[in-house]
């Protein structure tokens, strides 16, 4: 895969403050407090096409890439060549945040895209000063960090589930609870959901299949109903 880009190019401010103003990153910020803090600080945007290398696993965390057009993915890769989706990401959103400090700030993942995107790279050095000069912006970056954290952390608990139903039950549960109703809708595909539990596409199909026949659940398309929450958390165990 191409660690690639068209083009490196410089943005007008008003552009950019016009991309990032939904940045969590800048959230409770107005336009004049985002334009304050870029000051001096901008960075460069890069145009990645799609299915380039962004980071690769393992590469220094040296910028704080935040992304601002197009979607990426983040995945792992094992040394049998297995690759493991850890999740899409898309914009405006910051990329690794987490791993920017520290003593083995390298990235986890490589991310790469999956259409034409564009980037904002800001040197950490650079960031750091943002840090000290704005204290909305060290609040959202402490919270990115901790809620990332999070997400890491749920996601080692899905991993480490070992069968594909467990991984199953678990994925439908948080939809569950996201959408606050036994009835939902899938927001992944079959070939997606084979990518993020790091199995063979057949294999999701087979044990969606079982668990409506065992009346677990009912599906139709990416409608979903569960109907024994208490069989499925007994996956989980």
């Amino acid at each position: 895969m191409n660690r690639s880009y068209n083009r490196v190019m410089l943005m007008s401010e008003e552009e950019l403050i016009g991309l990032l103003r939904e940045c969590t990153l800048f959230k409770g910020m107005s336009d004049e407090e985002i334009s304050g803090v870029l000051s001096g600080h901008m960075g460069r945007t890069r145009n990645y096409v799609a299915g380039s290398l962004v980071v690769q696993s393992g590469d220094e965390v040296r910028f704080l890439h935040i992304l601002l057009r197009g979607s990426v993915k983040g995945e792992m890769v094992d040394y049998t060549g297995k690759v493991i989706k850890i999740e899409d990401i898309a914009p405006p959103r910051p990329l690794a945040p987490a791993f920017l400090f520290g003593n083995n700030n390298r990235y986890p993942v490589n991310i790469t895209t999956a259409e034409d995107v564009e980037v904002l790279s800001i040197p950490r050095d650079r960031f750091l000063i943002m840090l000290q000069q704005s204290e909305q912006v060290l609040v959202n970056f402490v919270n990115i960090v901790s809620s990332r954290g999070q997400f890491l952390s749920n996601k080692i608990k899905f991993l480490s589930f070992t069968t594909i139903k467990g991984k199953l039950a678990q994925y439908l549960l948080d939809l569950s609870a996201m959408a606050g109703s036994d009835r939902f809708t899938l927001p992944h595909s079959q070939s997606q959901l084979s990518e993020l539990f790091g199995v063979a596409r057949p294999s999701i199909g087979r044990a969606i299949v079982e668990l409506n026949q065992d009346g677990t659940l009912s599906t139709e398309g990416k409608q979903v109903i569960l109907l024994d929450r208490t069989g499925l958390s007994a996956l989980l165990k």
